[in-house]
């Protein structure tokens, strides 16, 4: 006699319908690559992968890391308060961040060459492709470290090659920008309930050619300084304002919907880079100015040229001000956020998106490590996003054994690297003392997060938190 079939609900008693809760929920619907469901095969269980295996989900995701510490290095050549041996420091995070680059650069090779239908998928992925932007960040970042540690201690030919790097850096990130939003415009639809700063990565090198434009102007000739000042003040006002309709939707997304899911909340910082970098780039600009205009050329109408760059700075510095402040809200309304994530009783775990995008200020976090997870709709977010059932399982699922995950850790660093450069560029533009040592402080603060992260990155690959199947953002691949 055959047994009858039993079927058990997993997702808890039915709650009627006018019982219905109205505490609102973090969403759990985001851009910033989630994990998928880990496949428990015995290789994965039993920690059997070869290298090769390991390689095989080394994603795009990992220029993050070259990304901040680009960042870094830039920053240590910026700082005020400085003492024998900084420059020599700077000039050990830059060549760490060139030798991290060329190694990512031949993993993903690797990964390409081993498993050939990886290189397509990365490129179209809705979320392993929206880091894509990570690598022309990292570059534009070796570029502004060339300038800032070569250029002072080499000939003229680097100036040249600065040069020619700088127009082919801007024609290609535009070209990007201009295509991953025509694929995430013709590809899944999207909604606001769904809505991320991650959305405003693809502008991000371009945008960046505003604040690399301020970097190297000063040693181009004028004939050569002014088109590259034009170039870089044009494609930043084109970021800050994408950014600025990105804001939008942003607020009312967490107005409708909530927080986004305490893994991804360090996402949040990303907001605090358009602003930031903005006002950095306006700045930079406006001192270079004055060699310019009226020695060189001037503008037309302007009956008096020599007070073109006295009226560009006043206009820099105020615009960089309230820009400051606008950064500064983000970075507060994200900092609470994210402690309070993790803080909380569900805890962070670690993603390589720390990296990237501002400052945590958090303790170890701990999250489930063997567990069945499904997407409730996998078609509404661009990222498939980690769902777990608490309803009459919850008791297994508290009893399970605890470890580190990756989670979005890159989104420590970057973007605060420009806001702290922002604060010493306007302590220095008015004279504040006060503000150049918050910015100093800023400084020790972020290369503190800085050396935390990798470590947790270091110890996410040793324990195959990241680089391990269905744990990294090829998790459906």
């Amino acid at each position: 006699m055959p047994l009858p079939t039993v079927q058990t609900r997993v997702d808890g008693p039915m709650m009627p319908v006018s019982r219905q809760s109205t505490r609102r929920r973090h969403s759990s619907n985001s851009l910033e690559g989630q994990r998928g469901s880990l496949q428990t095969t015995k290789e994965t269980l039993h920690g059997d992968l070869s290298v090769r295996d390991r390689i095989h989900h080394f994603t795009l995701a990992w220029f993050t890391c070259t990304m901040s510490t680009g960042g870094i290095a830039l920053l240590l050549s910026q700082t005020p308060h400085r003492f024998h041996g900084l420059q020599a420091i700077g000039d050990i995070v830059l060549i760490l961040d060139i030798v991290l680059f060329l190694l990512f650069c031949s993993l993903l090779a690797a990964r390409f060459t081993l498993f050939p239908q990886t290189m397509r998928s990365c490129l179209t992925h809705p979320t392993e492709s929206l880091f894509i932007p990570t690598f022309w960040i990292s570059i534009v970042n070796i570029f502004s470290n060339i300038q800032q540690y070569g250029v002072p201690h080499t000939g003229y030919w680097l100036v040249v090659t600065l040069r020619v790097l700088f127009w082919l850096y801007a024609a290609l990130t535009l070209c990007i920008a201009t295509g991953q939003y025509y694929f995430l415009f013709t590809g899944k639809p999207l909604t606001v309930q769904n809505m991320t700063p991650q959305w405003i990565l693809p502008i991000f090198p371009i945008m960046l050619c505003g604040t690399l434009a301020s970097l190297i102007s000063p040693s181009q000739p004028s004939s050569q300084a002014l088109p590259i000042l034009i170039a870089g003040i044009s494609f930043q006002g084109l970021g800050m304002l994408i950014a600025v309709f990105m804001y939008g939707p942003y607020i009312s997304r967490l107005m409708t919907s909530g927080l986004p899911n305490p893994n991804t909340r360090p996402g949040m910082f990303i907001a605090v880079g358009p602003p930031s970098f903005t006002g950095l780039a306006l700045l930079g600009i406006s001192n270079d100015l004055g060699r310019i205009y009226p020695s060189y050329t001037s503008i037309s109408g302007v009956s008096d040229p020599a007070i073109i760059p006295d009226v560009f700075r006043i206009l820099a510095v105020a615009v960089a001000v309230f820009l400051w402040a606008t950064a500064f809200w983000f970075f507060s309304i994200s900092l609470v956020s994210t402690l309070a994530g993790a803080l909380g009783m569900q805890g962070m775990s670690f993603h390589l998106v720390w990296w990237s995008f501002g400052k945590l200020y958090s303790h170890p976090i701990l999250l489930f490590s063997a567990i069945t997870s499904e997407s409730s709709d996998p078609g509404s977010s661009i990222g498939a996003c980690l769902h777990i059932s608490v309803g009459s399982s919850a008791p297994q699922l508290l009893n399970s054994p605890l470890r580190f995950r990756k989670a979005y850790t890159n989104s420590i660093v970057f973007p605060n690297v420009g806001f702290t450069i922002v604060t010493i560029e306007l302590g220095s533009a008015l004279m504040s003392e006060g503000v150049l040592w918050l910015g100093s402080v800023m400084t020790v603060l972020l290369v503190v997060i800085w050396l935390f992260v990798g470590g947790m990155h270091i110890r996410a690959v040793l324990k195959g938190d990241i680089l391990w199947p269905g744990k990294d953002e090829d998790h459906d691949q």
